[in-house]
């Protein structure tokens, strides 16, 4: 069964920084898009960034764009996602997930194993 294991949330200061860590079970996802989403209490689930199979291609989100940046290591089958100058409307559950192919993805609909979620609480 394919496992998607997040690290790195946790309680943090407006204006500090944190990364994000997601490792895959299966080594064939060096050749797949990644995607990290995120959900705040009472909102809808929303796309953070993604990245497309070599990384060279990422999307942002234009609410984190210049602050967080979306990196991958294929020999880890890890993704990354370092976040700085967090604010306390970054708060929410943090979700990474695989696409179905290998492009970067800005939909949760292009997305077919997903994280289990780590929170990222960012106090004032």
């Amino acid at each position: 069964q394919v496992q998607l294991v997040e690290s790195g949330g946790g309680l943090v200061q407006a204006g500090g920084s944190l990364r994000l860590s997601c490792a895959a079970s299966e080594r064939t996802f060096s050749s797949i898009g990644w995607g990290w989403f995120r959900q705040a209490p009472r909102k809808e689930r929303e796309f953070v960034a993604s990245i497309n199979w070599n990384g060279e291609i990422t999307y942002y989100a234009d609410s984190v764009k210049g602050r967080f940046t979306i990196s991958r290591d294929n020999a880890k089958n890890t993704v990354y996602l370092q976040m700085k100058t967090l604010k306390p409307e970054d708060t929410a559950v943090y979700y990474c997930a695989v696409s179905v192919g290998p492009h970067a993805q800005t939909k949760s609909t292009e997305y077919h194993f997903w994280g289990q979620g780590t929170q990222v609480p960012v106090s004032s």
